[in-house]
């Protein structure tokens, strides 16, 4: 039994100037956590015994799968070199160098420490399937650090790494990791949904990331509610409404229309009487490709898509499989497309015959396939064409599906209506493939004999994302509430007068039968008002409270259950049954 009078619990009445969202303000006010920098939280009592209880539920669960690891905060730049992220990653690592010079960073992530022991000690498929894990504190430069701990520099995570002899192998790990996720985030308490994902920086064949809804996110999610289709907003793809397509005018060929002025898409689809979804649209890129020893160059890249539609430049990345996009610049564009802003067009273009293969890499939306007569810029400034039809009238590198989904378009999978909303990621799981064991040289030998690379994968979460999202789907204007598997405390017993001795003896005895009972218990013994507690008791996360009040003198208390303010009288004598009918144990 925690007794609050002795406790150091700063709970606080106003919101955090800086506070944008709900975690970011009640982990605050209730006293979880205070900032000592810039993206750096440092964790109170309350906050760490939280923190604690999400750790021992995630330990529990991938100890039946895997063995716990601890590596090293900080690294040698060689392995990151070796497998070619110490340029990669850019401004988001935190680099330093030793006395003697030599070039340290803080670990983000460990695919490289993890392979590094890998190479050196396995030598055999006979010691394959290997799981590893660790629970270990990551660094990241984060550029804009916001909404309390889901935008940090410094957080808590655990991040997972198999190696199998054989895609069967990894297939099976990421099957088991998908599993044991979905307990610990449904022992969390959390309302979740996996989704396909990207694999942005760590590279891979396969993502999925765990992700609960809330405005507080970052991530855009596409669901569909009746087939419970997911994606995230980076790898969805949708079913698009049929277009009414235009009819040709004069002989049906391209034709070049005066447009004075007209360069925005809605301008030019209310001067041709069109709708967006009639028109082509360009858009211009420059495209940084990494080349071998950390070397460079930017290529050109044009993407044509519907009028009405958005460039996902997760999705384009990816296909082109480049690290950087920026928008080309007017000198660019005359050089490369031979056209000025606004009025950009495909037709007379020269796309190169396969990607990075030298020219411009002109990509197709799969939108436009099989469309006709429609609108587009003719390279010319204050002119258009019209009847132009993709395939006949101009071709392309490859067509690819490279746009943002909408709400309301059709799902891929059974046609209605798909739903976006934001979220927040609270686990990513990834098949790596080859990308480190291959870079870094880890081989064993497989049953003939014969040298092969080990393949694998890696699965992370975020501790303090588990708390947050948790804290974003269960608040109301007075605080919020936890499951009891990582409030805390299971229940707060609130005496409402510490200087009655009769109300203190009693709550002291129900104190000590639930603790006696298996139930993490707080005392609220202090001398305070009983409405400053009952505030503080809301504010501040417990899932369950006992008020020791007047009626204790007729045997009975008032128990209140936070997540839907619902309370009831009951015996003192059958306190600790009732809650044990209500707090069903993680």
């Amino acid at each position: 039994m925690h007794r609050w009078s002795k406790l150091f619990v700063p709970t606080l009445r106003e919101v955090p100037a800086d506070a944008e969202v709900a975690s970011h303000k009640f982990l605050v006010r209730s006293g979880y956590i205070r900032q000592l920098g810039a993206g750096i939280y440092s964790y109170l009592f309350l906050g760490q015994r939280s923190i604690n209880k999400i750790i021992g539920i995630v330990r529990e669960e991938m100890d039946k799968i895997g063995q716990e690891f601890l590596l090293p905060t900080i690294h040698p730049a060689e392995i990151w070199e070796e497998s070619g992220r110490w340029t990669t990653m850019g401004q988001n690592m935190f680099r330093l160098q030793d006395r003697k010079g030599a070039w340290l960073c803080l670990g983000m992530t460990h695919e490289e420490g993890m392979t590094d022991i890998a190479r050196k000690e396995l030598r055999s498929y006979k010691q394959l399937p290997q799981i590893w894990y660790q629970i270990q504190t990551k660094f990241r430069d984060e550029p804009r650090p916001k909404a309390g701990l889901l935008r940090v520099r410094q957080f808590i995570m655990k991040d997972a790494y198999s190696f199998d002899i054989d895609a069967a192998g990894l297939d099976k790990s990421f099957d088991l990791h998908d599993q044991v996720y979905r307990t610990i985030f449904s022992r969390c308490g959390l309302d979740f949904v996996a989704v396909e994902a990207d694999s942005g920086a760590m590279g891979g064949t396969q993502s999925q990331e765990f992700m609960v809804y809330t405005n507080a996110g970052e991530d855009l999610i596409v669901s569909c509610p009746k087939c419970h289709y997911a994606a995230n907003l980076e790898k969805a793809t949708s079913q698009l409404a049929p277009v009414t397509e235009l009819a040709p005018t004069g002989d049906g060929k391209p034709q070049l229309v005066s447009t004075p002025g007209i360069a925005a898409v809605a301008d030019v689809a209310k001067f041709f009487d069109i709708s967006e979804a009639q028109d082509i649209k360009c858009v211009a890129y420059m495209a940084e490709i990494k080349k071998a020893k950390g070397e460079s160059v930017w290529i050109p890249v044009v993407v044509f898509l519907r009028g009405d539609h958005q460039v996902n430049e997760t999705k384009l990345l990816g296909l082109i499989n480049a690290v950087e996009l920026r928008t080309m610049q007017t000198e660019e564009l005359e050089r490369h497309i031979h056209g000025p802003a606004g009025f950009l067009g495909p037709i007379g273009l020269e796309p190169a015959k396969q990607l990075l293969d030298g020219g411009v890499n002109v990509i197709l939306d799969k939108a436009l396939e099989g469309r006709e007569n429609m609108v587009c810029g003719a390279n010319k400034l204050d002119y258009h064409f019209r009847n132009v039809t993709p395939g006949r009238d101009f071709s392309w590198t490859v067509a690819a599906d490279v746009r943002n989904v909408v709400e309301g378009e059709g799902c891929p999978q059974c046609g209605a209506p798909l739903k976006v909303a934001k979220a927040v990621e609270v686990g990513h799981i990834f098949k790596l493939g080859y990308k480190y064991s291959e870079s870094m040289g880890a081989r064993v030998l497989d049953p003939n004999g014969k040298e092969v690379t080990p393949i694998m994968g890696s699965y992370g979460i975020g501790i303090e994302r588990i708390l947050t999202a948790a804290i974003e789907q269960n608040h109301d204007a007075n605080g919020f509430w936890l499951s009891r598997s990582i409030a805390p405390f299971d229940v707060v017993v609130t005496i409402t007068n510490a200087s009655d001795a009769n109300l203190l003896y009693a709550g002291e005895r129900i104190a000590t039968d639930l603790e006696a009972a298996g139930f993490d218990v707080l005392l609220d013994d202090r001398d305070e008002r009983a409405g400053v507690k009952f505030k503080d008791a809301d504010l501040i996360g417990i899932p369950y409270r006992v008020n020791v009040g007047k009626k204790a003198a007729e045997g009975k208390v008032e128990l209140v259950t936070r997540a839907n303010a619902s309370s009831e009288d009951i015996l003192i004598i059958d306190v600790v049954a009732a809650l044990q009918n209500l707090a069903v144990p993680a």
